[in-house]
């Protein structure tokens, strides 16, 4: 296949739907500038890891399925790809940014679309074409993410009229040397439950024996592992309030020899943080007792949930 050769900036784009206009340089784009300064503010790779995340979890909605890989073949492709529709609205969420038409929403007063890909490339919808998106790769068997923002001109887009709905591809070239980093690869969050060998997940996810004992094999398992919420909801999936199943349990845990953490306790936070381990409300971790003991010198039983908490 021939090389694809793109106009350069200083060029004119040919675009059929509108009359001709020159290409510039990101440099040169005060569109592109101005939604750049506007994120210059933000804590961008964070964010986003955050967005996806969400994104992910929405997907599998492993509270109802048990899942918990994007990539298990119990997952259809067509559940794969529908992560980027919903980190659009997760992106305006967490950004408070408005929702508008033709493209997805207003920075600094720039129309902007917002695109993601778990492939190698996106598709780039007619009313998008010459105009500012902001692309994200989402690269799941190495869990991380990176995204660009870039002018999507139809002349760096790869020829041919694309899919049925007119959506083509952004060429590579374009994207590196005249699209700009919002942020480089940033890790993502593994979800624990892949940390498990195929039989202690078969084991952690059968039907019996109750919640709390598949809870307590599974903290035994992730000793160590910061267990997120949605992690005790896949657990207990399709049951009744797994997450007071998992409170209940502190007490087999300790005759156990682990201590449990929940991050809605002050104490706890204060047990993990002594150990150089950030504890969040809503997310757990199993700790050796001796370990513990050793480490802080504090008594080993939470306290209960101060006012105002969830539990």
């Amino acid at each position: 296949m021939a090389r694809l050769v793109l106009q350069e900036p200083g060029e004119n784009c040919t675009n059929t739907d509108t009359a001709e206009h020159l290409l510039h340089n990101p440099a040169d784009d005060s569109e592109l500038q101005a939604v750049l300064s506007w994120f210059s503010s933000h804590s961008v790779g964070e964010l986003y890891t955050e967005a996806i995340r969400n994104s992910i979890d929405y997907v599998l909605d492993g509270g109802k399925t048990g899942r918990f890989d994007l990539l298990s073949p119990e997952v259809h492709p067509g559940e794969r790809a529908s992560v980027g529709a919903k980190l659009e609205y997760e992106i305006l969420r967490i950004f408070n940014l408005p929702k508008t038409k033709p493209l997805d929403t207003l920075i600094a007063e720039a129309a902007v679309d917002i695109k993601a890909t778990v492939g190698d490339n996106w598709a780039i919808p007619t009313e998008a074409h010459c105009q500012l998106c902001i692309c994200t790769q989402i690269q799941l068997k190495k869990n991380r993410h990176r995204s660009w923002l870039v002018r999507a001109h139809r002349s760096w887009l790869y020829r041919g009229k694309g899919n049925k709905d007119g959506k083509r591809g952004l060429a590579v070239h374009a994207r590196e040397h005249w699209g700009v980093p919002l942020y480089d690869w940033t890790a993502l969050p593994v979800n624990p439950l892949r940390y498990l060998t195929e039989a202690q997940a078969n084991e952690v996810l059968a039907e019996r024996p109750g919640q709390a004992k598949r809870l307590l094999k599974m903290f035994e398992y992730l000793e160590g592992h910061v267990i997120p919420r949605n992690v005790i909801l896949t657990v207990g999936a399709g049951k009744d309030d797994p997450v007071r199943r998992a409170r209940e349990a502190r007490d087999d845990a300790k005759r156990a020899g682990r201590i449990l953490l929940c991050g809605d306790w002050v104490e706890s936070r204060d047990i993990a943080a002594a150990g150089g381990i950030v504890l969040r409300p809503g997310e757990w971790l199993a700790l050796s007792t001796d370990d513990v003991n050793k480490q802080n010198s504090v008594p080993t039983s939470p306290t209960e949930p101060e006012s105002g908490q969830l539990f």
